[in-house]
């Protein structure tokens, strides 16, 4: 019986359990963003965002505490120097899962895992994304400066 356990197990064993989610874990900060299942999008959460806290931490126990869990240390190194400094003044909630849709063959719930986007990307994004004017108040807009010249 698994009274008062609080992980799941998706039918594998302890090892291959963890050798999943290591693997995820990794391409998860590889790549940014993973489509899984949402059951394993909501247990991957938990180990994504012990990872970006060890990363906030930064001391050597810390690293080598990520490299025991995801034994990849290029993935542990763009972990501390590229996404853990991105998260310094949050508290947690690094990630966002998104419902996407049912798989074709078993019908299983699908999710996007993503990491959240800090407050400075934030702002760089709002700079840049400007809607394009319409064409009719583009040509507005140029008849009115050829009148002012």
């Amino acid at each position: 019986m698994r009274h008062n356990r609080d992980e799941k197990r998706f039918d594998r064993t302890v090892g291959h359990l963890r050798c999943m989610m290591a693997n995820m874990t990794n391409s998860f900060f590889l790549h940014g963003k993973i489509r899984t299942t949402l059951a394993r999008a909501k247990e991957l959460r938990r180990f994504a965002e012990d990872m970006i806290t060890l990363g906030k931490k930064g001391d050597m126990a810390a690293r080598r505490r990520a490299i025991a869990f995801m034994r990849d240390k290029a993935v542990v190194t763009k972990l501390f120097e590229e996404i853990s400094p991105q998260y310094k003044e949050r508290n947690g909630g690094y990630t966002r899962i998104l419902h996407v849709d049912v798989r074709p063959g078993d019908s299983s719930q699908m999710a996007l895992i993503e990491l959240v986007a800090s407050a400075e990307e934030k702002q760089e994004k709002k700079g840049k994304t400007k809607k394009p004017a319409s064409r009719k108040k583009a040509a507005s807009h140029a008849k009115q400066v050829e009148k002012a010249a």
